[in-house]
């Protein structure tokens, strides 16, 4: 097995293109999103004909909205979305960290669509992202739960069939964009003593009776991305919408499409968060260069060289093992360890960066209204290593893979 760490043409004007757009335009507005709460979606629909009108070279929502959503491509050709958009997302997050999950489109719904829907639902639940003459839409992913975050198999969001109609009873929280989205896949369980076996996915449409929003979350990063709390009591949500039909779920497909989402969207996180890591990185690196002689050789400057050091290899690190994972999704080979390995790995090393630049950076870090991005940064970081997954469930999966791995020797 072969991977290519060279990007192509097109891939490098891509990221070339996003990164200017994320230094030019995204950037300057990050602070005034995150103290007002939220991207105007006059911005939002801008950018989203931006990236329509340059075509998918430019990949700025491919993943995010749910890669493949338009049906079969050509099988000739070999795919490169989920490359494209680990390479779009982290330089997006490098402008502004919010934004990837803000863009209207599937979100975290489409990839459990994709790979368990029927055509017919694709067709449905897909279909309302192909015009936003009438108003952006979104689509959004709700598992989590008060008691079941990590513990995927602990959910006790009930469902029961009643003629042709499931009825849902529970609640979900911390779910982005959930509140506004047009549908959320919504993770529910038969019985909670079977288990993973009891497991049903569903798409609850706005609308539904029974469906309702909760609180939206006051977070402490990531303030411009709507987090929100949904509720169900007796929500009747019709039987087609069952994700798949009821033939999948004969085995524990409920469950084994949550975690097939995960080996999509992991990748995702993980470039979000290298792109914060980088972005404070290079802020200290620019820092230290314009106060700082790096070349006198006093103990205390080697020690700033080496700790620039360390952070630059550990993002370097992060990409390379996230590339990875992209590119085995692309290549539709099993990429579940690689995904909790890229999670792992760039989670950690994008919170180390952040502290050791507001460290190296000291009081100006911090405080003064020129830094302040900074400061933004290290709050928005720290979910990164909690979401999608967090950092102590990405080494037990990584363990437990490689456990496995062990007993074929």
């Amino acid at each position: 097995m072969t991977i290519e760490f060279q990007l192509t043409a097109r891939q490098q004007e891509t990221r070339e293109a996003i990164r200017g757009l994320a230094k030019n335009v995204i950037r300057p507005q990050s602070l005034s999103w995150d103290r007002n709460s939220g991207i105007p979606e006059e911005f939002l629909l801008k950018l989203t004909m931006l990236a329509s009108s340059m075509g998918s070279g430019l990949a700025l929502t491919q993943g995010v909205r749910g890669a493949g959503e338009d049906g079969p491509k050509d099988p000739t050709k070999k795919s490169t979305a989920h490359v494209n958009t680990s390479i779009a997302s982290e330089e997006m997050a490098w402008g502004d960290a919010a934004l990837p999950l803000c863009l209207p489109g599937p979100g975290l719904g489409g990839p459990p669509v994709r790979a368990s829907g029927t055509t017919e639902q694709k067709e449905r639940f897909f279909g309302i992202f192909k015009d936003y003459s009438n108003g952006l839409r979104w689509g959004a992913y709700a598992l989590t739960e008060p008691g079941a975050g990590s513990d995927v198999a602990g959910i006790r969001t009930s469902c029961r069939k009643d003629g042709k109609h499931w009825v849902l009873n529970g609640r979900k929280c911390y779910i982005t964009n959930g509140a506004k989205a047009s549908w959320n896949v919504v993770f529910a369980t038969i019985d909670p003593a079977l288990g993973r076996a009891g497991h049903r996915a569903f798409v609850v449409e706005k609308g539904t009776p029974g469906f309702s929003v909760g609180r939206l979350e006051e977070k402490m990063g990531l303030r411009a991305s709507e987090t929100a709390e949904l509720v169900f009591e007796e929500c009747r949500v019709p039987e087609e919408n069952l994700l798949g039909g009821e033939e999948r779920y004969v085995s524990k497909e409920g469950f084994m499409t949550a975690m097939k989402t995960f080996d999509s969207t992991r990748p995702l996180v993980a470039s979000m968060a290298i792109g914060i890591g980088r972005a404070a990185y290079e802020y200290a690196r620019d820092f230290v260069k314009e106060n700082y002689s790096l070349a006198r050789h006093t103990p205390r400057y080697a020690q700033i060289a080496e700790r620039l050091a360390r952070t630059g290899r550990g993002l370097e690190a992060a990409r390379a093992v996230t590339w990875r994972a992209a590119w085995l999704a692309d290549e539709g080979k099993e990429n579940a360890k690689e995904a909790s390995i890229c999670k792992a790995m760039a989670g950690q090393a994008a919170i180390r960066a952040c502290i050791e630049a507001i460290e190296i950076c000291g009081a100006e870090g911090t405080i003064s209204e020129d830094h302040q991005l900074l400061e933004k940064w290290f709050r928005d970081i720290k979910v990164y290593d909690i979401f999608e997954g967090t950092g102590q469930i990405q080494r037990i999966v990584i363990s437990k893979r490689l456990l496995t791995d062990l007993k074929s020797f």
